[in-house]
């Protein structure tokens, strides 16, 4: 999340409340960081590849349809989402069928996948309201006041930002470019060694 927050563009060495929601492939990591410190955390191993495997479980169970592995990454960027869109939509993804065996075209439909998503999508609401729980009130202020950062590929979910905003009563934020936040992160440090050489990472 320090690599996540530096590459967010946050002013992590002023003495305020920065707070990064970084949702990977494996954890999302949550964090207030202020004067190049971490004041407070929270971690849960639910992230992106868990609303894959959602979704693959949901095509096998609920359809009785098996796609490839690789598939789930795709039909979630294209249509998955943690709220209801304005336009429903629908994906035609190719398969097996269970029972026969047989290579089938079938159509899933944005409910379906955000069915389906729900609860990974709901472990990261809830790791961020325990880390807004945790923050010191002097920190909790600032963060009141700008709102938090998404970063990390699960920031790209459509409609998590609106979903976050809606349970917290936050500003919510997409870094620019939310994938490559972390890796901009780590380059900047190495980059500007002297500046961050008082940087804790926990």
């Amino acid at each position: 999340p320090m690599a996540a927050a530096i590459g967010a563009g946050l002013p992590i060495e002023k003495p305020f409340g920065n707070m990064i929601v970084d949702i990977g492939g494996g954890t999302t990591e949550v964090a207030v960081i202020s004067m190049f410190a971490v004041a407070s955390s929270e971690s849960v191993r639910v992230a992106g590849d868990e609303g894959n495997e959602a979704i693959l479980s949901y095509t096998r169970h609920g359809r009785h349809m098996i796609m490839n592995e690789a598939r789930p990454e795709h039909v979630k960027m294209r249509i998955g989402s943690a709220i209801a869109a304005d336009k429903p939509e629908t994906i035609d993804i190719t398969g097996k069928e269970i029972l026969s065996g047989i290579p089938k075209t079938f159509t899933v439909s944005d409910g379906e996948i955000r069915d389906a998503m729900k609860e990974p999508v709901g472990a990261i609401v809830e790791a961020v309201k325990r880390a807004l729980e945790k923050t010191p009130p002097d920190l909790a202020g600032d963060i009141h006041e700008k709102g938090f950062w998404l970063a990390g590929g699960g920031a790209l979910i459509r409609g998590l930002d609106q979903l976050l905003h809606e349970v917290t009563h936050l500003k919510v934020n997409v870094a620019d470019d939310p994938l490559t936040a972390v890796a901009r992160g780590a380059g900047m440090v190495i980059e500007h060694a002297d500046f961050f050489r008082s940087v804790f990472i926990a």
